[in-house]
């Protein structure tokens, strides 16, 4: 989740200002760019249980990051981030999930071998700075051991706000913010046409992606009959604002039809002055209005709805995924570094080239749209055992990561020694070919060599 963040107080004055404003993101084929987000649970390696954010937690570790490439992100006075500066990290961050799971937001980069550079480079400095403070970060779906009443919460104002409103609308919704972990990549588009074809072709293949990177087998330190329980988790969150909704696919849909359904999805917050302020469950609409009570609420004042407010409003949105001024990519747990950064080679490899995006179209065009849609309730459970027309899911994911293999050839982005991209996809193809899933890896060795020895996660999963 976000770091408090676009501060653009221009007013609202009508709902096609802020179609305007996502359209802003289209931008040229030569200067699409990846940025790729991805969390991490910390553990003591005393007790492995998670730090608190002080003392000797998440803030120590904050405090210590900080330099001359990181500046502290300050809310109430507490640090709850970091934002790059310099050549090496302008555009990323660092942030906390409500649990104090550690999220850096990449910067947007060329290719794939700098996001490869870039994982190297974080996991390096967040290792260096960690260990001494006694701690450790496992990138892994859901927490293996811990109860939901036993996660830490950190001193976020917006999550406060969630965290009251949540279990509202959902029953898990506070297992969502503490107990689970993501990866994704955020990819642009050249036009509102463009943006549709990918927003809708990314949407269809979201639940191939849970079962491809499935990775949170445990709960409370037991094999809870999942691959991946955050995926089930997301299907009882928040379902006016989560999943594969509907509208995304109707005749006319397109910036403007967005924002109109964003104005009708309700908020969390309003930031102003430093605060947030609680509007959870009312309208934008009735925000932009001026129907939300003015000076009543907080006693500070909303003042008129701003494209900045717009810009959280957004950020609160949780769907598959995520329109923005580019694209989310949002269905898959945090793994293996190899796997996360296998995650964004797929997207690039399916999105980023004109041939392939044509070619996953026909695919996708050959099978009925419920067909696709179908698969998020069972793939949590099943994975790429799921059944798939006459066979399983992984016949499927054959196809498709052929395509992205062809996309990521046809680009020809070379590193240093002049190998292309194609080689991050190595373990989305050994799995799609038959080879275990991460969940599946986890299970095989707690039920063989780990003798149910859960704790025996902590080392292997590391980062």
């Amino acid at each position: 989740m976000s770091n408090p963040g676009d501060t653009d107080a221009t007013p609202i004055t009508s709902a096609r200002q802020l179609a305007d404003y996502i359209a802003e993101g289209c931008k040229p084929k030569e200067a699409f760019r990846i940025g790729t987000e991805h969390e991490k649970f910390g553990f003591r390696y005393a007790d492995l249980t998670p730090p608190p954010y002080a003392p000797d937690g998440i803030r120590a570790l904050l405090e210590e990051m900080e330099g001359s490439d990181w500046s502290a992100i300050d809310d109430s006075g507490n640090p709850i981030g970091l934002k790059g500066q310099g050549v090496d990290h302008d555009g990323a961050s660092v942030s906390l999930e409500p649990a104090g799971q550690l999220e850096l937001s990449g910067a947007p980069l060329e290719t794939l071998h700098e996001t490869r550079a870039e994982f190297d480079a974080h996991f390096a400095h967040v290792r260096a700075v960690a260990e001494p403070l006694g701690l450790g970060f496992i990138p892994l779906g859901f927490h293996p051991t811990m109860k939901r009443d036993e996660m830490p919460w950190m001193p976020k104002g917006r999550y406060a706000i969630m965290r009251r409103y949540m279990p509202l609308v959902g029953q898990r919704g506070l297992d969502m913010m503490t107990r689970t972990c993501t990866v994704q990549v955020n990819l642009d588009y050249a036009s509102e046409t463009e943006m549709i074809r990918k927003l809708r072709v990314a949407l269809l293949l979201q639940p191939l992606a849970t079962a491809w990177f499935a990775n949170s087998p445990f709960t409370e330190g037991r094999p809870n009959g999942m691959q991946s329980a955050r995926a089930e988790v997301w299907t009882d969150v928040d379902n006016e604002r989560s999943g594969i909704p509907s509208v995304f696919f109707e005749d006319g849909f397109g910036f403007e039809r967005y924002v109109e359904w964003l104005l009708d999805t309700p908020m969390y917050f309003v930031h102003r002055e430093g605060r947030y302020i609680d509007v959870a469950g009312k309208s934008f609409r009735d925000f932009m209005a001026g129907r939300l009570g003015g000076t009543g609420l907080g006693g500070t004042g909303l003042g008129e709805a701003t494209v900045g407010d717009f810009g959280d409003h957004m950020t609160t949105v949780f769907t598959d995924v995520r329109l923005k001024r580019f694209l989310e990519m949002r269905g898959a747990d945090a793994g293996s570094p190899e796997m996360m950064l296998a995650q964004s080679a797929l997207w690039v490899g399916l999105l980023y080239d004109d041939a392939a995006l044509v070619a996953v179209e026909a695919l996708i065009a050959s099978y009925n749209p419920q067909d696709f849609l179908s698969l998020r309730p069972v793939v949590p459970r099943l994975g790429l055992s799921a059944k798939w027309g006459r066979g399983t899911l992984r016949d499927l994911a054959r196809e498709v990561v052929a395509i992205a293999k062809d996309g990521l050839r046809a680009r020809a982005r070379l590193d240093k020694t002049g190998e292309d991209e194609t080689s991050y996809l190595a373990p989305l193809e050994k799995i799609s070919e038959g080879e275990l899933s991460q969940a599946e890896k986890w299970l095989e060795r707690y039920n063989g060599e780990w003798n149910g020895d859960i704790t025996r996660i902590f080392r292997y999963a590391v980062c």
